[in-house]
């Protein structure tokens, strides 16, 4: 009932904002002039980064779910309403990661009215892979695509091809920086795939708290094993644990990470349990930090994971 009525008052909000700003946008290009900025609301971290490494002095950039925030389960602010409301265009994830089609992100796209033309996700040519379904549930797609670089290739290329059709009068611009950031990512696939083959061929395992490593680990050809397979209310349950354990015990990894966003002591049992320790820095999954932080860009997201994997795993 309280997300209910919290949406029937952001539909409120968006009515009146779209009456205020009426006139202001009557007759107005879907497209950028020269001297504008394109206005780009993205659905989370990684993305609104992407966007403004391609769109650069080119795009305004205005990010909904902020770094430490569930993206799943997201209850749009009024400024989110408000930004979503102006947007000329607007990335997502897809993959189920803002919740699908029923989800909040659409939720909100039909509240502020935007048309079908201004919206994008960025993983229409990523093969998605399915979580299990364990435990009664319904198979459902694991949205962490984003972890494995070749994905974030096919994600920049996206938006790059987006962004330069938006904004023609700059696309020359945004053509060159999104080409060069496209090379960056393929860059940083390279480099890891020759930097697996240096990881001793027994500890080639990943073991992490979620399985959020799924397409990364399809792609690398490592092996995974975690505790539990995706966020719920049953995270590091005894069974979940316990079933780790004896994977651990017949697989002999060397070394167990925890993410930077979960609970560490799910993890900290089974190294108790296993003897076998936990990487002392975290691994990154769900999103980038803030302006300033470590971790403040996809690309160091990508190096850093890359570096602290290979090294934990060549000991």
């Amino acid at each position: 009932m309280k997300n209910v009525m919290k949406w029937v008052f952001l539909s409120f909000v968006a009515v009146f904002m779209l009456a205020a700003c009426g006139n202001d946008d009557k007759g107005k290009s879907t497209n950028a002039n020269e001297d504008e900025k394109l206005k780009v609301v993205t659905s989370f971290t990684i993305i609104a980064d992407m966007a403004r490494e391609i769109g650069g002095e080119n795009v305004e950039v205005y990010n909904l779910v902020p770094s430490g925030t569930d993206p799943h389960e997201y209850e749009p602010l009024p400024n989110d309403i408000k930004a979503a409301t102006k947007a000329d265009v607007l990335f997502y994830n897809g993959l189920n990661l803002e919740g699908g089609k029923k989800g909040w992100f659409f939720k909100m796209m039909k509240t502020v009215n935007q048309k079908d033309e201004n919206i994008f996700s960025l993983t229409e040519r990523v093969e998605p892979l399915y979580l299990s379904g364990e435990g009664g549930r319904e198979e459902e797609i694991n949205p962490h695509a984003f972890i494995d670089p070749a994905v974030g290739v096919k994600m920049a290329e996206d938006m790059r091809d987006v962004l330069v059709k938006k904004h023609p009068s700059n696309a020359e611009a945004i053509q060159k920086r999104g080409d060069a950031y496209v090379q960056r990512l393929k860059d940083i696939d390279n480099d890891l795939q020759e930097r697996i083959k240096t990881i001793p061929e027994q500890n080639r395992t990943l073991v992490t708290s979620e399985r959020a490593f799924q397409y990364f680990n399809t792609h690398y050809g490592l092996k995974e094993a975690y505790i539990w397979e995706i966020d719920t209310e049953e995270n590091g349950s005894p069974k979940q644990i316990k079933d780790l354990v004896k994977f651990i015990h017949e697989h002999k990894v060397p070394v167990l990470f925890v993410e930077s966003n979960v609970d560490s002591r799910p993890m900290e049992t089974v190294s108790k349990e296993t003897g076998v320790p936990i990487a002392k820095q975290k691994i990154y999954s769900d999103e980038i930090g803030n302006p300033g932080d470590e971790i403040d860009t996809y690309v160091k997201y990508l190096n850093y994971n890359i570096k602290l994997i290979h090294d934990e795993l060549s000991k």
